[in-house]
C-alpha cells in the first residue's frame, strides 16, 4: 500500500513539475523532471525494468527525431526564411500583413512542426514591424496563435499529433482530411479576432512598403531537402507507415558529402526526445502501479457524453498539465471507446486549439515571448489573454461543431 501511494505522489508531483516547466529553487526543465520521475519509480518498484522499456514508444520517438532531421536542414538551407522574405514584403496594408504572417505560419506548422516555425519567424517579423514603425504585439500574436491552430491540421504539426498519429494509425493524409479544413477556419477566425481586439493598430495604414530582407540560401542544400520534402509526402499519399515514412526521407539527408552532422545534430532538440521518454514511463506506472482503473473511473464518464465532453476534458487538461502529458493520459483510455479513431481526431484537435488560451499554453507561445523579450517587446501573460481567450474559445467551438457534423 504505501507503495502504491508513494508512486502516485511521485507521479503527481512529477506531472506539475511538467506542467508547470520547473521546480522552486532547482534548475530542472521539463526533460530533467520527466527523466527523474521515470527514474524514480522504477526504483520503488512502481514500474519494472521489462515494462519501462515497453513504454517506450519508439515510432513517436523515431518521428519526432526524423522531422527534427528534416527540419534542421531545411533551417540550415535558409528554406524558412525564404519563403518569409517571398510572402510578407508582398503586404501593402496591415491586415494583409497580418493575414501573409498567420497563413504562411499556420500551413507551414502543419508541415514542419510549429515550435520551428515561430522560431525562424518571429525574429523576421520583428525586424518587419519594427522597421514599419507598427504595434508589434498584434502580430507576434497572430504568428503564435497561427502556428498553435495551423498545427492541428497534420500528424507533423505539434508533438501530441505525432503521439497520436503513431498511437492511432490513422494514414497521414485521412488525419488532414478531417483535421485541416478546421484548421484554415480556425486561422481566418482568429485573424479577424485579432483586427477586431487591436482595431486601432488596423486602422492605420503603411507609411512605407514591407522592406525586403536578404535571406543566405545554401542552394545545393536546399535543393536536397526539397526532394527529401518530395520523398517524405510521396511516401505519405502511398500509405507508408507515418514514422517509417519520416526517417526514410530524413536518412537521405544524412548522406552528405559537405554537411557536417554535428551540424545538424546541434539543431536536434534533444530534450524533447528525453521529455517524451520520461513520460511513456511516468504514464504507464499510472496502469502498473494500480492506479488506471481509479483514472479511468474518473475521466470515462466526462468524456462519454460525445464532442463536447470530449473536446472540454480535453481542452481542461491540456492547459492544466499541458497537452502532451494529457495526450498520454488519454491514450489508454481512448480504446474503452467503440469509435476510437473518432476520438483521436477530436483529441488532437481539442488539445491543439486549446495550446492558445494562455501565454503559458504552448511552447511555440514562450518561444515568441522569449525572442520578442530579447528585442525589448514585451508580450505579457495579460496582454496574450486580450486574444488568446476569444480565439480558443471560438476555434474550440468550430470543431466541436465541426466534428458533430462529421460523427
Amino acid at each position: 500500500m504505501f507503495t502504491s501511494l508513494f508512486s502516485l505522489f511521485v507521479i503527481v508531483v512529477t506531472i506539475a513539475g511538467i506542467a508547470a516547466g520547473r521546480y522552486p529553487h532547482l534548475r530542472m526543465n521539463r526533460a530533467t523532471i520527466a527523466l527523474v520521475g521515470a527514474a524514480t519509480l522504477a526504483a520503488i518498484g512502481a514500474i519494472s525494468s521489462e515494462q519501462a522499456y515497453e513504454a517506450l514508444d519508439l515510432g513517436t520517438l523515431m518521428l519526432l527525431l526524423a522531422m527534427m532531421i528534416i527540419n534542421a536542414n531545411l533551417r540550415i538551407a535558409g528554406f524558412f526564411g525564404l519563403v518569409a522574405e517571398r510572402i510578407l514584403p508582398r503586404a501593402r496594408s496591415p491586415r494583409l500583413l497580418l493575414l501573409m504572417v498567420m497563413v504562411s505560419a499556420g500551413l507551414l506548422s502543419a508541415l514542419f512542426l510549429n515550435d520551428t516555425i515561430v522560431l525562424v519567424f518571429t525574429p523576421l517579423l520583428l525586424e518587419i514591424v519594427l522597421a514599419l514603425g507598427r504595434n508589434p504585439i498584434p502580430y507576434l500574436m497572430g504568428l503564435a496563435t497561427a502556428a498553435n491552430i495551423g498545427s492541428a491540421g497534420a500528424i507533423t504539426g505539434n508533438p501530441q499529433n505525432m503521439l497520436i498519429g503513431a498511437s492511432s494509425g490513422i494514414p497521414y493524409l485521412k488525419f488532414s482530411m478531417y483535421l485541416m479544413p478546421v484548421a484554415i477556419i480556425g486561422l481566418l477566425c482568429a485573424w479577424g479576432i485579432l483586427i477586431l481586439v487591436y482595431r486601432k493598430e488596423f486602422t492605420k495604414v503603411f507609411d512605407t512598403f514591407v522592406p525586403h530582407r536578404e535571406v543566405r540560401i545554401y542552394r545545393p542544400l536546399l535543393l536536397k531537402s526539397a526532394i527529401s520534402v518530395m520523398v517524405l509526402l510521396t511516401l505519405f499519399v502511398a500509405g507508408v507507415e507515418v514514422p517509417l515514412a519520416a526517417i526514410i526521407a530524413a536518412s537521405l539527408l544524412l548522406v552528405t558529402r559537405r554537411l557536417r552532422p554535428e551540424r545538424v545534430f546541434n539543431e536536434i532538440d534533444w530534450s524533447l526526445l528525453v521529455l517524451f521518454s520520461g513520460l511513456f514511463v511516468v504514464t504507464a506506472a499510472i496502469e502498473t502501479s494500480g492506479w488506471g482503473d481509479s483514472l479511468f473511473g474518473l475521466l470515462l464518464p466526462l468524456m462519454d457524453a460525445g464532442v463536447l465532453s470530449i473536446t472540454v476534458v480535453t481542452a481542461a487538461l491540456s492547459n492544466i498539465i499541458s497537452n502532451v502529458p494529457a495526450i498520454l493520459l488519454f491514450r489508454p483510455l481512448v480504446q474503452q471507446f467503440s469509435n476510437p479513431e473518432q476520438v483521436w481526431l477530436i483529441l488532437a484537435m481539442a488539445s491543439t486549439f486549446a495550446g492558445n488560451l494562455t501565454l503559458l499554453g504552448s511552447i511555440a507561445n514562450l518561444i515568441v515571448a522569449e525572442t520578442a523579450r530579447r528585442r525589448r517587446v514585451t508580450l505579457s501573460f495579460t496582454e496574450y489573454l486580450k486574444a488568446g481567450v476569444p480565439i480558443t474559445l471560438l476555434t474550440l467551438l468550430i470543431g466541436v461543431v465541426w466534428f458533430t457534423l462529421l460523427f
